[in-house]
């Protein structure tokens, strides 16, 4: 009984120094070409056919990340996304729609402030934005360029997640 005992501890020894010896970051590439991966994992919400996580090439933009998911809706705001642009690895990426869902009849427009081209009177009509977060935007516009994606707004200081899900619908890259 002992000798068994002592078996499955040794055994049990062993195997808890191979795992800490393990380099979790090792990779199944036989190319010989380090840790990198050679594929993007992506998400899509929204005004998509199959909102979901894709796994697509690196170097992939959003017009194969909405091929993969099978192409926006008709009610797709195309003002709200570039086809052209770079994917970012486990991101998120949300195609916004141009109508309100609740407008069955999609008679009329969402009102939305481009993210490139509104002013800070305009970034204060939505809900939830104040003074100091519209001046954010702005000179985050100026110091980094145009923004390329809806969710890059989420680098603006005092911009999270809730934030950004709450005025999603109320913005444009335009």
């Amino acid at each position: 009984m002992y000798k068994v005992i002592i078996g499955v501890l040794i055994a049990m020894f062993v195997v808890i120094f191979l795992f800490t010896k393990m380099d979790p970051n090792l990779s199944s590439n036989s190319s010989g070409s380090g840790s990198e991966s050679e594929f993007l994992t992506v998400s899509v919400e929204g005004e998509v056919t199959r909102e979901g996580t894709y796994l697509l090439d690196v170097g992939a933009d959003m017009g194969d990340l909405l091929e993969a998911a099978g192409g926006q809706t008709d009610n797709a705001d195309e003002l709200a996304f570039n086809v052209s642009v770079d994917l970012v690895d486990n991101m998120t990426y949300y195609i916004a729609p141009l109508y309100d869902e609740d407008d069955v009849c999609n008679s009329e427009l969402l009102v939305k402030v481009g993210l490139n081209k509104g002013q800070k009177e305009d970034f204060m009509t939505i809900d939830g934005i104040g003074s100091s977060i519209a001046s954010a935007i702005i000179s985050y516009r100026d110091e980094n360029g145009p923004y390329q994606y809806l969710e890059e707004v989420m680098d603006v200081s005092g911009i999270g997640n809730a934030t950004f899900i709450r005025m999603r619908n109320s913005i444009t890259l335009q």
